[in-house]
């Protein structure tokens, strides 16, 4: 997977696919507007005090979405290849985010610009389709989060989270998935330990 090289066509296609179907037209719109963007492992992509003016879709690589709570970091979302992620409210208030996003591997996301995507969807149905279900799937993602951490065990969700993101908990720092999953390391090791013996 990393030695291919996917180029924006790719990329449109496969939004198209996950998304909302699209005609020859409605790719080129949607190709036009992607920006490809590299990042080394431990890079910034977003900093707390940015504006967050894009959304990226993650091409390959690994990416945490974090914020300062007390003095302590607080993992919000881990994003593996093929999936999404933005600051939505600082995307759509126009205003200075509190969350950072940085690659945890070295990445390569491809950004749409909001403005640039609310242009191309006012002409094109598809276009706008993809947009709206971007982020019906972006607040389910949150939703889904928010009640792990709400209603489930810690056992509980750490099984949810290998079911749903298998490759997010192979590949990311235990520290980090401690830390999204809210719970401490030592907490994680001994959960990861006792699902060994459920398997």
């Amino acid at each position: 997977m990393k030695g291919l090289v996917n180029t924006p066509r790719d990329i449109a296609r496969e939004l198209a696919r996950r998304y909302s179907t699209m005609t020859h037209d409605e790719l080129d719109a949607l190709e036009s507007i992607l920006v490809p963007m590299k990042f080394a492992k431990g890079e910034m992509i977003l900093k707390e005090g940015d504006i967050c003016k894009n959304i990226y879709f993650i091409d390959h690589g690994l990416i945490r979405q974090y914020y300062h709570k007390k003095g302590k970091e607080v993992t919000e979302h881990l994003g593996e290849d093929h999936t999404i992620f933005m600051c939505i409210e600082s995307l759509f208030k126009e205003e200075p985010t509190r969350l950072q996003v940085e690659a945890l591997e070295q990445t390569v996301v491809y950004a749409m610009p909001k403005q640039k995507l609310e242009q191309i969807a006012l002409h094109n149905v598809n276009i706008q389709m993809m947009y709206r279900k971007i982020l019906e799937e972006s607040l389910i993602i949150s939703q889904i989060h928010a009640d792990l951490m709400r209603f489930e065990s810690a056992q509980e969700r750490y099984k949810k989270l290998c079911k749903q993101n298998p490759q997010v908990a192979m590949r990311a720092p235990l520290v980090y998935i401690a830390n999204y999953l809210q719970m401490t390391p030592e907490t994680l090791s001994r959960v990861r330990a006792a699902s060994l013996y459920d398997d």
